[in-house]
């Protein structure tokens, strides 16, 4: 621990406090923030102007480990931080998420202005945790090393009225070369399937639309309940819930992607046609290296299944270039991939060591350079594919749920932005008439880009929906109290009725 000379002085905290959350990293990062500003709410928090500029009583940094030089990033910020804090007696400074779990004895010691280090299993500790540094006046740290809580049992803070993540497991059994995942968040553990339907049924009662079922390695849902078809007879289950227009699911993984799956996403009406399926190698030799747990024909052969049973799929992808080891014809591989599946989009990373990897430690490093020339042509082929197959949208009547803050030049062409049920993302004419996000519009789309579409003529329909109400309600909460508002912990049971007027890891 540190003396409490590093520490901030006492202050009055009967006035109101606030609080800032910076999230880095995967969507399982961005879940747990959410979980963090509920609990910060809960416990009287109020949450800082989005200009804040670590102007709030409270920081809070959600860390990633992902990256090689994740930690160069956190200890400049908390660096940035530092006079700031020294200057304002009462701050405090904490530091959870992936990093935190990892590097738990060298934080304070680096940074030691640094009050609370809290880990990615114990994040419902954190407002204990910060009074308890305010009291001692010392760095309080404290990592579990196993789950103490479901992070969706956790009081929430939705960034959006209308949509919503529900982790169905935490953790992962597998053990790649270049993911440092496993080792932080534990093997995988499964929620009872009650417990998430009930969550998701809340969630619909207070106005969701459309949500996203978050594992770590989602489709291996089922594993730790003994049940291989659960995650199937999940998303069937999701079907049959009255207002749930939209199931999406991130990130599956390959080796777990069966049969089943892909006749429950067929089958069920509200599972969109959209699928994340990671590839990271096209080279059979550099996914062993990798240990991932199929090869080259077993990746196309899913695609083919797939585009067979949901004709307008759109699929992604995530993948690494420059592996160790990684030679030109493995490359030419993993371009052949990219040729065949036709990917609407791809992400794409270029290999960096992830500290405490056994690929950091691989014979084979490749030179940046080559990295680098082999990163630009594969991101060159993927622009071409996504603007051929975007092309293939135009004349296409669509869909779409109206989105919030996804269309950066909304304000000047005077449009409005929304996700096609395949989750492409449209800009369409604004409507005379008023439309909020969650609302639901017809348009027919008539230009194609690499990363959008456009929908310039009128559109053709507007649907208010309950999540729109939602939306509406929560600005209206909003205006009245700039802060913000705690959705709280849903609800288990039969939900509610809405009132009549009421919003993986990098790689995996």
């Amino acid at each position: 621990m540190t003396s409490s000379s590093d520490r901030s002085p006492a202050v009055d905290v009967l006035s109101t406090r606030t609080y800032e959350i910076r999230t880095y990293g995967c969507q399982m990062n961005v879940h747990d923030s959410e979980r963090l500003a509920g609990l910060l709410e809960d416990a009287g928090y109020v949450r800082a102007p989005e200009d804040s500029d670590g102007e709030a009583d409270v920081v809070v940094f959600n860390t990633c480990a992902v990256r090689e030089n994740a930690d160069n990033k956190l200890y400049g910020n908390l660096g940035h931080l530092a006079p700031k804090k020294a200057s304002r007696p009462g701050m405090q400074i904490a530091v959870g998420g992936c990093l935190a779990q990892k590097d738990r004895d060298t934080i304070v010691k680096r940074a030691p202005w640094v009050d609370v280090v809290f880990g990615t299993h114990n994040i419902g500790k954190l407002p204990v945790l910060l009074e308890r540094a305010r009291v001692q006046e010392e760095a309080q740290v404290e990592i579990a090393e196993s789950l103490e809580a479901f992070p969706s049992t956790l009081p929430t803070r939705r960034e959006s009225a209308y949509a919503a993540w529900v982790s169905i497991s935490v953790g992962c059994n597998n053990t790649c070369t270049f993911c440092i995942v496993p080792a932080l968040r534990g093997k995988e553990k499964d929620r009872r399937p009650g417990d998430i339907l009930a969550e998701i049924e809340a969630l619909v009662a207070e106005g969701v639309s459309e949500v996203t079922l978050l594992g770590q390695n989602v489709n291996a849902y089922g594993s730790d309940i003994g049940d291989r078809e659960a995650f199937s007879k999940l998303l069937r289950a999701c079907g049959t819930i009255d207002g749930l227009e939209r199931v999406r699911f991130t990130s599956p993984h390959p080796r777990d992607f069966t049969d089943d799956v892909i006749a429950a996403m067929a089958e069920t009406p509200n599972v969109m046609p959209q699928l994340h399926m990671p590839l990271q190698s096209g080279s059979d030799p550099v996914l062993k290296a990798m240990r991932r747990s199929y090869r080259q024909e077993r990746f196309l052969g899913i695609i083919e299944k797939v585009r067979a049973a949901i004709p307008h799929a759109a699929i992604s992808t995530d993948i690494i270039v420059g592996f160790p080891g990684e030679t030109e014809e493995d490359f030419q591989q993993t371009l052949h991939v990219v040729r065949e599946a036709r990917f609407a989009q791809a992400f794409t990373f270029q290999y960096s060591k992830r500290p405490g990897t056994p690929a950091a430690d691989m014979d084979g490093q490749i030179p940046k350079k080559v990295v680098q020339e082999r990163y630009e042509r594969l991101v060159a082929l993927q622009e071409e594919i996504s603007w051929e197959e975007n092309k293939k949208q135009v004349g296409r009547t669509l869909e779409l749920m109206v989105a919030e803050g996804e269309g950066r030049k909304d304000d000047t062409t005077h449009r409005l932005s929304g996700r096609a049920p395949d989750n492409r993302l449209v800009h369409f004419t604004k409507p005379g008439q008023e439309v909020r996000p969650g609302d639901v519009v017809t348009v027919e789309v008539t230009y194609a880009a690499p990363h959008h579409l456009l929908a310039e003529g009128p559109v053709l329909d507007v649907r208010r929906t309950r999540a729109g109400d939602a939306w509406e309600k929560r600005a209206a909460e909003k205006a009245a109290k700039p802060a913000g508002v705690l959705l709280g912990l849903p609800k288990v049971g039969v939900p509610e009725p809405l009132p009549a007027v009421t919003g993986g890891c990098a790689v995996d």
